[in-house]
């Protein structure tokens, strides 16, 4: 590599509505201080109402993209977001192992949107936990989409809630943190666990129609942070209270009819 700055890569689809994907990184990455670079795996036609068309991007271009972006910069963390298919799975597992280096890797295991469109392909969830989960520091799965990737129902308590998230982290990933956004309750609860130590990190529930991309924000806020050299459970902390304020001040935009974006650059901070 020729660049000595360090960067964050997205491996994303593309939102055209720019409230989620690999827009909500680029915007997570730039207010958080952090540059990004890009590998696009799929074109999505979406708006705030929902996902209307969707174009995977070829395996052997989803390959090409990551061998030029680790060829010349100085990637020092990756966040996955929807990869689409088996094949792109494949191709970015391949690419990491050819490249990563130990970098910390973030999986956030996009299933199914928030509209109820399937982005990952049903039999490429094996491809998802076999290649990619082993290689990654964190996975960020929702309570669907534990629940989708352990077989079992939607976890409905703070209990089950913990014994998923050991259930999670015996599938490969180095850490899980399984978020409750979706769950009911005056707060959000997340659950951390390495396989040593179980922590929650409790955020108060924001009444908000503006919740499009969230998952993707606080993913590559992680990865942001990571960037930065803070430890996981770290990173963790400060990009959830990233997200948090972003929710907090996602009324401040006005965006479409449906489940509006957060306010990505709430702080004013802009990219050095």
């Amino acid at each position: 590599m020729s660049g000595s700055t360090p960067a964050a890569l997205s491996i994303a689809g593309s939102d055209s509505s720019a409230g989620a994907g690999l827009q909500a990184d680029l915007k997570t990455f730039s207010a958080l201080g952090v540059y990004g670079a890009t590998v696009v795996t799929a074109v999505t036609a979406q708006n705030t109402s929902g996902v209307t068309a969707i174009h995977l991007v070829p395996a052997s271009i989803v390959s090409a993209q990551i061998d030029a972006v680790f060829s010349d910069l100085s990637i020092m963390a990756v966040k996955t977001g929807m990869l689409g298919s088996e094949e792109a799975i494949l191709a970015v597992a391949g690419g990491l192992e050819r490249w990563s280096g130990g970098i910390p890797i973030i999986v956030d295991p996009v299933l199914v949107s928030t509209s109820g469109s399937r982005l990952l392909e049903k039999s490429a969830e094996a491809a998802l936990v076999s290649r990619l989960f082993p290689l990654a520091a964190l996975i960020t799965p929702n309570r669907h989409e534990a629940a989708a990737l352990l077989n079992s129902q939607v976890a409905e308590n703070e209990s089950e809630a913990r014994a998923q998230a050991g259930r999670l982290l015996a599938l490969g990933p180095r850490a899980v943190l399984l978020k409750g956004g979706h769950a009911a309750g005056p707060s959000a609860v997340d659950w951390f666990f390495d396989g040593s130590k179980l922590r929650a990190y409790s955020t108060p529930r924001i009444a908000t129609k503006n919740t499009h991309g969230t998952g993707c924000t606080l993913a590559s806020a992680i990865a942001a942070y990571a960037v930065k050299g803070l430890p996981m459970e770290e990173a963790i902390a400060e990009a959830k209270a990233y997200l948090q304020g972003a929710i907090e001040h996602a009324g401040d935009l006005d965006i479409g009819t449906g489940a509006g974006p957060v306010s990505h650059f709430y702080r004013g901070i802009q990219p050095r």
